[in-house]
């Protein structure tokens, strides 16, 4: 095996009303910068922790030094549990949080890398929406902000750095309607992705680039 080859392994996690959830983690061979917790599209519509974007995340983001963990929702492959519109899937993106600040914290405790939130679409929703004490960040891309409502999310009034990541052609939140929402978010940073629609085919590159050039600003 090349020496600079990611380590990757199957984990499993357990929400805190005891659903058990299948997860994996990649993780860089030299110094790790970030823990990136991928949350996967919309499950009632072939959304799992595979999907080409996520997939392309888990593999791509190693390699520049940020460590990725990605998990199925309840419901979704080897996970338990059934699907619950986004609401006790914010369980599953916690627990998902709590796994990635556990393994960011092992060796240096001095230097501990920071958490960052990466979900898209129905998993951005959920994902901003769900916290921990040790998350450091939240990514949403193409968070169409209405699968769970923006009231009850977490991430809006927080003072932890957020962006948010709206493809130009998006069917469901246009970037007019986007910044409307997003300007009254704290700490927050909108980017257009330019040419792409909600399900970014050929922009895997681009989204990882650009929560690289986030983590880095960290």
């Amino acid at each position: 095996m090349n020496a600079a080859t990611p380590h990757t392994r199957q984990i499993g996690l357990t929400a805190s009303d005891g659903t058990d959830l299948e997860a994996e983690v990649s993780w860089p061979a030299g110094d790790v910068c970030a823990v990136v917790v991928l949350s996967h599209p919309h499950p009632l519509y072939g959304g799992d922790m595979c999907n080409p974007l996520i997939d392309h995340l888990f593999r791509a983001l190693p390699a520049t030094g940020i460590a990725a963990l990605r998990y199925n929702f309840r419901g979704v492959g080897s996970s338990g549990g059934e699907h619950d519109s986004g609401g006790a899937e914010q369980l599953d993106a916690a627990a998902a949080f709590a796994e990635a600040a556990a393994l960011a914290s092992e060796g240096d405790a001095d230097d501990v890398a920071p958490v960052v939130s990466a979900g898209w679409s129905f998993g951005g929703d959920v994902s901003l929406a769900a916290d921990h004490d040790e998350l450091g960040a939240w990514v949403g891309i193409a968070a169409p902000i209405r699968i769970v409502a923006e009231s009850s999310m977490a991430a809006p009034a927080d003072a932890r750095p957020k962006l948010l990541l709206v493809p130009e052609h998006d069917q469901f939140r246009s970037p007019a309607e986007a910044s409307e929402i997003f300007s009254s978010w704290t700490n927050a940073q909108m980017r257009t992705i330019a040419s792409g629609d909600h399900f970014l085919m050929g922009h895997a590159r681009a989204v990882a680039e650009m929560i690289g050039e986030f983590v880095a600003d960290l």
